[in-house]
């Protein structure tokens, strides 16, 4: 099963992330490594939000990551969500249909 992990971001996110980059960086790494977590980042141009996909039997490591996250605990994430995605096209789909 896929899980997406959404941030909205506060206003001076840009301006106060590189405070905490190298620590939300490193968990997320942590993260992948242990087959958690497939893709993250920032998205938008100006940067809107950010969005970290994770995979797993349940929500867990995706909430887990976020109520861990630098970028959470210092406020410049102002609210976080996590939805099952119900992924159906491509290699690594959940339930690929055809």
């Amino acid at each position: 099963m896929h899980f997406l992990l959404s941030y909205e971001l506060a206003d001076d996110y840009l301006q106060r992330r590189e405070l905490f980059r190298a620590d939300h960086l490193g968990l997320a790494w942590q993260y992948v490594e242990r087959g958690e977590l497939v893709l993250g980042g920032a998205v938008g141009e100006p940067i809107e939000s950010a969005m970290l996909l994770f995979k797993g039997d349940s929500p867990a490591a995706a909430e887990a990551f976020a109520r861990a996250d630098p970028y959470v605990l210092n406020g410049i994430v102002k609210k976080w969500t996590v939805r099952k995605w119900h992924t159906v096209v491509g290699e690594t789909a959940s339930n690929p249909l055809r």
